[in-house]
């Protein structure tokens, strides 16, 4: 039993009621915190699954061009094209705060504004294929880097929950209960020393009330004897 435990006084009942309406807040918020931590995580969850399905399509896609453009060029053709690239890309991480849980923010700088610096070739001597594979590269670009940032967010965001939900349970199933026993346990046994005080101030005032009755008579009999 809890309450055993326990020091059952006035001051450590006081304590715990204290302590247990604060526990009784923070599990409230922890609960609240769960189910927005819950909330966003299923959008990522969601986001995460339509991306994957489009950037696997592109590469698909690119992949598929890119034999192409190596069946219709000569290997070395093509070695040659893609060498040298004319455009450079730049990424900066970065963190945004979610229900204080930091996930990354990427954000990408390329070299040149110019689009069409991603093609480090001439078009005279290579095949279209090869132009639909670098475009369709660069148009997945962002959809990969977010999907990185979704990925790496779920994960992060299914660990907080997880830790969450382990404080919330602990909260719900052991320190509340616990405090709720000592509370109960105190209160019983303060409410026993009461009836116990009573009785013996009960018992007290009637041996005196005796004592009194009694010393009563003996004076009104030795009145009578005089």
């Amino acid at each position: 039993m809890a309450g055993t435990h326990v020091n059952p006084t006035r001051m450590e009942l006081t304590r715990l009621k204290r302590k247990l309406v604060t526990a009784v807040r923070g599990h409230k918020l922890l609960k609240d915190k769960r189910d927005e931590l819950m909330r966003q995580f299923l959008e990522l969850v969601r986001e995460n699954k339509s991306l994957r399905e489009r950037v696997e399509a592109g590469l698909k896609a690119a992949n598929a061009n890119f034999a192409m453009a190596r069946a219709a060029d000569r290997g070395a053709v093509l070695d040659t094209a893609l060498l040298t690239p004319k455009q450079e890309v730049q990424l900066e991480a970065g963190v945004k705060n979610v229900m204080s849980v930091e996930i990354p923010v990427f954000t990408v700088k390329t070299r040149t504004p110019d689009p069409n610096d991603i093609y480090s070739y001439g078009f005279a001597f290579t095949s279209g294929d090869l132009d639909d594979a670098v475009r369709s590269l660069s148009e997945l670009l962002p959809d990969l880097l977010r999907l990185a940032e979704v990925e790496k967010s779920c994960q992060l965001l299914a660990a907080e929950i997880e830790k969450t939900r382990r404080r919330v349970n602990a909260l719900e199933h052991v320190m509340i209960p616990d405090m709720q026993e000592n509370i109960r346990y105190i209160t019983m046994k303060l409410d026993e020393n009461e009836r116990s005080t009573q009785i013996r101030l009960m018992k007290v005032k009637d041996m005196m009330l005796r004592e009194a009755i009694e010393e009563r008579r003996a004076r009104s009999a030795e009145a009578a004897t005089l």
